[in-house]
């Protein structure tokens, strides 16, 4: 007994000593390391990598930028059972430990000396929250007992709730999803309380490696890791029987569901980022701000699908360039053919194919797209393809298949009817036939454009389209490119000569005239676009018909300093304007937002504009961090009440320095949402009335006719063409909604001779209003007073006298005609001063 007792002893003070000798490892090691553990409290202020999402102002997705795709949930949102499959599968015993498993580490210790190795962490599921959210991956003692002593800390400060909250928003599930509500939408396309329990489990196997037991990538491997998991559920009570005998004879569901944005909108959605990228930085893209946008989701679809739709006609116009490509198809499987053509971009709704068969006798060819595999080309979607030979020649018209494709070429082709299995009909023997694809020849345009369409009294964006396809091109044509405005420009000059005592009865005489000036490189003889001459035109019917030699006398008259600072007054940019006559034909440059700003000022009235994008930013706990400021239209008596009121209620005034990127304005100074912009009057509204009715004699009378197909009476616009047909516009409006659409080459040539503004981007903007101004009630400027209404003579644009042929026209009341005196003869221009009509004749 003695020999057993002092054997005792020696290994109690062995084990004593062990303890000790443990003990004092513990504690240095706690104390070494206790010191640069983060403080708990900061997982409650941590922010989770969430993408950017922007939205358009109907709360549709428009694009999601950023590495993760995750978006937090609540504890309360997600449901008790899919809370216990991952309890089964990674920590049974959560709600028992104090965020160590004893029984765990213990397990870990015995697999490493068995085996030399870690074969399992033993980690709890407070320990991964402490290693995913403070400590790196590697596989290390000393990151072990870290993990260890947070997760001590965790338990001590955090309720376990809040513990598995932050784990299964943080955990990785694979297919870049983090988080569990992210990966319900990845893999089933679903908010997590409407899984079954099998896609429950599956879910729950991914964290332990999701690339093992991803069942996109390894259904095998994920199915019995998912029945491993319901075997768990039912052993520890969470399920019955029932439900496991029935969740494990589900057939596996995922598969790949990436968001897909609601609205065509990429080069709205670029804008919005690089705002976004300038305010906050890197943090833009993993701090989880949701942007709405002014943009209206019909509206925005409708621009990007009338700009590609008016591009595509204008292109098939000029001809069929030939095949994308060409290759030898012998011998090539379906498998080959699919390869080959990867080598080709699928652009927007264009897909690349390879002619496989010409048949002239069936009339049509046979080709293999890249995504849906063989398909039927009819020779009625071939019919447009003329030769190209210039932008104003093309072959002769084709008269079978084979004078347009042949065997091997790759092209573009949009698809018609895509394969399905015929309906079965009484008709039929049974069988169902499958009706095979059918697509129509098409090509890629190289001709460019824009459409922008703001909101006249605010300045909000409503639709923006900055190109055909911004996969091909990110350059936003809407924003940067300066182009010249050609005709477009011209109601500018002639608000300018209504502020300048002319009237729309002021004669200019419509003759042949040649400048010699060293400033426009010799000698100029301009033109009308159809080669003609009028004679005296009263201002009314030269801007109508957009007379080109009307408007150069009207500046020569006016002159060009004072038209230029009346451009700047107006906040048209004036940098790219020449100082010749020349700028009265729309020879200097503006972007396209640019016009359709000025025009915006036309029709809200005549008052001050600033487009802006974005309507709200916030944060992912709905913290608004931005909103947009209400904007006040602002006259005189509404300058002097601000004056009076300011003290109570202050007002931002818009101003030069309010900083613009790339077409977005967001008032650095109005930061809260109780501000307000205001935009002050920069145009006599009188002017600006008469102004109107001129451009809706444009759309009536004049070379903007085709937009009579909208049936509506308020719509006002000028056409636009450049010298040369480089570069077409239109821009249009209501008193509402001011709308502008250009069309050109990114390098400007000429786009053909038949090739007008109201051939090319009226169509467009058509197109465009017929869905935006769709349920608008007509909406027109409502007449100011001093305003007359004077019956004249349209040939010398005085009052009529009894008996005359006349019409009636409108003017300021100091600019109206002179009464008719007894003896009037009359001979008189109908301005107020009779002696300028010799200069305005010659």
């Amino acid at each position: 007994m003695s020999h057993l007792l002092r054997t005792s002893r020696v290994f109690a003070w062995f084990l004593l000593t062990g303890l000790s000798v443990a003990i004092i490892i513990a504690s240095a090691f706690y104390l070494y390391l206790r010191p640069s553990l983060p403080p708990v409290h900061q997982l409650l202020d941590v922010k989770l990598q969430t993408p950017l999402r922007v939205y358009s102002a109907d709360n549709r997705l428009i694009a999601e930028f950023g590495e993760k795709r995750r978006a937090p949930i609540t504890i309360e949102q997600i449901p008790t059972i899919q809370l216990q499959a991952f309890l089964a599968a990674e920590d049974a015993r959560f709600h028992d430990h104090f965020g160590v498993d004893i029984k765990g580490l213990t397990r870990a210790a015995i697999e490493l000396v068995s085996t030399g190795s870690i074969q399992s962490g033993g980690s709890t599921i407070t320990m991964q929250v402490a290693k995913n959210y403070f400590l790196s991956r590697d596989r290390t003692f000393i990151r072990k007992f870290n993990e260890i002593l947070l997760a001590l800390q965790i338990e001590r400060e955090l309720d376990k709730d809040k513990i598995l909250e932050l784990y299964l928003n943080k955990i990785y599930l694979g297919n870049r999803a983090y988080g569990i509500a992210a990966a319900a939408q990845v893999y089933y396309d679903k908010p997590v309380d409407e899984l079954t329990l099998a896609q429950m489990a599956m879910l729950a196997g991914l964290p332990k490696a999701p690339s093992a037991y991803n069942p996109l990538a390894n259904p095998e491997r994920a199915l019995i890791r998912r029945n491993w998991i319901l075997g768990r559920m039912r052993d520890l009570g969470y399920i019955t029987q029932e439900d496991w005998s029935e969740a494990t004879k589900a057939p596996l569901t995922a598969t790949y569901n990436m968001r897909e944005a609601e609205v065509d909108a990429d080069y709205v959605a670029e804008m919005a980022r690089t705002e976004m990228v300038r305010r906050f930085g890197e943090a833009a893209y993993n701090d989880g701000y949701s942007v709405t946008l002014t943009v209206d989701g019909t509206k925005q679809q409708a621009a990007t699908e009338a700009l590609r739709t008016g591009l595509e006609n204008y292109d098939r116009r000029h001809g069929f360039r030939g095949p994308i490509g060409q290759f030898d198809i012998a011998g090539m499987s379906t498998a080959e053919l699919s390869n080959q053509l990867l080598n080709y971009p699928r652009v927007e709704g264009l897909i690349p194919a390879v002619i496989t068969s010409v048949n002239d006798d069936e009339g049509a060819a046979r080709v293999h797209t890249r995504h849906l595999g063989p398909g039927k080309m009819d020779f009625e979607t071939m019919t447009w393809a003329k030769r190209y030979r210039t932008e104003n020649l093309t072959g002769p018209t084709p008269e079978k298949p084979s004078d347009v494709v042949n065997v091997g070429d790759v092209v573009y082709v949009k698809v018609t009817q895509l394969p399905q299995i015929q309906e079965q009909t009484p008709e039929t023997d049974g069988n169902e036939p499958r009706l095979e694809l059918q697509v129509a020849l098409s090509q890629a345009p190289r001709v460019e454009g824009a459409v922008i369409s703001l909101s006249a009294k605010t300045g909000a964006i409503e639709a923006l389209a900055g190109g055909y396809s911004f996969s091909q091109s990110k350059y936003n044509r809407a924003t940067q490119a300066n182009r010249q405005p050609g005709s477009t420009f011209k109601p500018f000059l002639y608000l300018s000569a209504l502020e300048n005592g002319r009237t729309p009865a002021t004669i200019y005489n419509d003759a042949p005239i040649v400048f010699e000036d060293s400033e426009l490189e010799g000698a100029w003889r301009p033109q009308n676009s159809s080669g003609q001459f009028y004679g005296p035109t009263t201002l009314r019917e030269g801007l109508y018909r957009s007379r080109n030699l009307v408007s150069i006398r009207l500046l020569r008259d006016l002159g060009i300093r004072q038209t230029l600072n009346y451009l700047d007054q107006l906040k048209i940019p004036t940098a790219n304007m020449p100082a010749n006559l020349s700028l009265s034909l729309g020879a200097g440059q503006l972007t396209p937002m640019a016009l359709a700003r000025g025009f915006a000022v036309i029709a809200n009235g005549g008052y001050d504009v600033e487009p802006y994008l974005i309507k709200t930013i916030q944060e992912p706990d709905g913290t608004v961090v931005y909103e947009a400021p209400e904007t006040v239209l602002c006259d005189s008596d509404c300058e002097q009440q601000l004056t009076d009121n300011a003290s109570e209620d202050p007002l931002t005034e818009s101003n030069s320095d309010t900083p613009e990127t790339d077409g977005i304005l967001l008032p650095a100074s109005a930061q809260q949402s109780a501000e307000k912009r205001v935009m002050k009057r920069l145009a006599d509204e009188r002017s600006v009335y008469i102004m109107h009715t001129i451009l809706q004699d444009v759309v009536r009378r004049g070379t903007g006719r085709r937009a009579l197909a909208l049936n509506r009476k308020d719509l006002a616009g000028k056409t636009g063409t450049t010298n040369e047909q480089k570069d077409t516009w239109f821009a249009g409006f209501n008193h509402d909604v001011a709308t502008t659409v250009w069309v050109g080459f990114d390098q400007p040539s000429p786009l053909g001779r038949r090739e007008f503004g109201a051939s090319t981007a009226l169509p467009i903007w058509v197109d465009y209003m017929k869905t935006a101004m769709q349920g608008a009630p007509e909406s027109t400027m409502a007449r100011p007073n001093g305003i007359v209404n004077i019956r004249i003579n349209p040939r010398t644009g005085e009052r009529a006298r009894p008996g005359e042929d006349g019409t009636f026209e409108i003017f300021k009341e100091e600019d109206a005609p002179a009464p008719l005196s007894q003896d009037t003869n009359g001979n008189g221009s109908g301005a107020n001063d009779s002696d300028s009509l010799p200069g305005q004749i010659f």
